[in-house]
């Protein structure tokens, strides 16, 4: 891959997503049994990327594991709580707009749950995250779900508005598919190898978590 350039460098409009505490979100409980059960699979202690780490929960959660876990989030707040809730972890300010890579070096694997909706540039986060996954190293990205039926379900039931969240700052801009977001992570040159949909059941998940490989 040759070196990253992005045309987008307004870092002051992503560092505003705000976080109460240190503590795990509703979503973790049904994101990280995942997370989890996949880096087991790899059947060693991992040196793990957490991209857009929010306030730590999910990287202090995989360091009690005994995985490297190294992360970096835009939001002021959520770095702030992280640091003082979990001083030990290394994280810090940074986002996928960044020349993570160059400062970071490469791991075994990245984790960024409930990330990818927030990204303006999803082309730039996909080539970041592939840049920072050593050859053969898998990436586990979640997002929310959307599907035929559950859109059909959601207009049905009257909570598009709730659920496409206009008016959330700093919230969701890209609502993605399956379809979608394992093109936008083919182009970057992973190949994704399992799909999980979390949350209730498939038809109607929550979330859906995407098992991607760089090749060796």
């Amino acid at each position: 891959m040759t070196e990253l350039k992005s045309d987008f460098q307004a870092t002051e409009a992503i560092d505003g997503y705000v976080y109460q505490s240190a503590d795990q979100s509703h979503a973790h409980a049904y994101l990280i049994p995942v997370v989890i059960s996949e880096l087991a699979k790899v059947n060693k202690q991992l040196r793990v990327f957490d991209l857009g780490c929010g306030n730590g929960s999910v990287a202090n959660e995989l360091t009690k594991l005994g995985h490297d876990v190294t992360g970096v989030d835009p939001s002021v707040q959520g770095i702030g709580q992280a640091k003082k809730a979990y001083p030990n972890l290394k994280i810090d300010l940074g986002s996928a707009y960044d020349p993570l890579k160059k400062k970071y070096g490469t791991f075994d694997a990245v984790v960024s749950l409930e990330v990818v909706e927030h990204v303006y540039a999803p082309r730039d986060y996909a080539r970041t995250l592939e840049s920072l996954l050593q050859p053969g190293g898998i990436a586990i990205i979640s997002t929310p779900y959307h599907g035929y039926l559950k859109n059909l379900a959601l207009a049905v039931s009257g909570k598009l508005d709730s659920h496409f969240t206009a008016l959330w700052d700093h919230g969701h801009i890209k609502f993605w598919s399956i379809k979608t977001l394992t093109e936008l992570l083919g182009e970057a040159g992973l190949s994704v190898e399992r799909i999980h949909r979390v949350g209730r059941i498939p038809a109607l998940a929550k979330s859906m978590i995407l098992i991607a490989r760089k090749p060796d």
